[in-house]
């Protein structure tokens, strides 16, 4: 404390009993006080929006609005505004993780991923639509898929390596076109699919590949994957692999040409019409007259060549 004999005592001494001093001190409180109830003020005006925003979101259902009754309700209860914001993201959280991977009650449709993939092949479009109509050759040089068994045409049975798990899934090919597109489906226990490749001449040794896929996964494991995307990065390494294949190999192991529409086998690959195709329509015929054309060129030469030697032996 200082000495109220020095300078700086009687400084002090001076200003605390001076009456300015005491006008100020009582303006600082009188601030002070004001202040302090704007700031009350518009935190409850905050805590009555918050409040009647997480009841508008409870009316409206789905995690958030669980999140927010939750909230609400310890709101409501008395608890403080920070327990009620933890209660409700604790709440937000839970009905997202079950909404998620298929619990709770929200909505049990499943959202499809689509998956779009292209790559060019060094190779002319026969040779790359010959290869892939060979199924069970995929689980040779592919990552994903451990074995294909068709029983026929149309029907195959698919068992790929999902993570530390394995599945099975049943194909059915829908459309096939010769050298211009595949379009299928396929069911499991835990997702089905539905998917579509194209191939596209772009020089006689270059051909793009367009893959599509509807994926709708249903098990744990799957829909684990599908948030870090792990169908489509698959997709596009087994077309590297495809690519690779095909290229290395210069020609398919073997080939299936014929055409499906409706799930059916419309035409098989040696079905084939024996007339040529004129372009209107009417298949292309020999005429008589191309035939006796090709039938007089024979005697006329004969005549010609008898000619010849006849002057040969002419005298001079």
């Amino acid at each position: 404390m200082a000495d109220s004999t020095s300078p700086f005592g009687k400084i002090a001494s001076a200003v605390k009993d001076s009456p300015v001093a005491g006008k100020i001190t009582d303006e600082l409180k009188s601030y002070a006080k004001a202040k302090s109830s704007s700031v009350m003020g518009r935190l409850g005006s905050n805590l009555t929006d918050v409040t009647q925003q997480l009841n508008d979101a409870a009316e409206n259902g789905g995690p958030l609005g669980k999140a927010g009754k939750a909230a609400a309700d310890k709101l409501a209860d008395g608890g403080s505004p920070g327990k009620a914001a933890l209660s409700g993201a604790a709440t937000g959280v839970k009905e997202k993780v079950k909404s998620m991977f298929g619990g709770g009650g929200g909505s049990k449709s499943t959202k499809a991923t689509v998956i779009v993939e292209d790559i060019d092949i060094g190779a002319p479009v026969d040779v790359v639509y010959d290869q892939w109509t060979q199924f069970e050759e995929f689980s040779s040089f592919t990552k994903g898929v451990e074995s294909v068994e068709q029983s026929d045409q149309v029907e195959s049975t698919w068992r790929f390596k999902v993570a530390m798990s394995r599945r099975t899934v049943q194909a059915t090919v829908t459309e096939q076109v010769p050298f211009r597109r595949i379009a299928w489906t396929s069911d499991g226990a835990k997702g089905s699919s539905k998917g579509v490749v194209t191939f596209h001449p772009l020089a006689d040794d270059l051909t793009k590949v367009l893959l599509v896929l509807e994926y709708f996964p249903s098990g744990f494991v799957e829909k684990t994957g599908n948030i870090w995307r792990a169908v489509g990065r698959r997709a596009r390494l087994d077309l590297k692999h495809f690519r690779r294949f095909v290229t290395t190999n210069g020609e398919a192991t073997g080939s299936w040409r014929g055409e499906i529409a409706d799930g059916e086998v419309v035409r098989g690959p040696d079905d084939e019409d024996e007339t040529t195709d004129t372009g209107d329509g009417e298949p292309e015929e020999e005429t008589a007259e191309e035939t006796d054309e090709v039938g007089e060129e024979a005697p006329e030469e004969a005549e010609e060549q008898e000619e010849d030697e006849e002057r040969e032996k002419a005298p001079a």
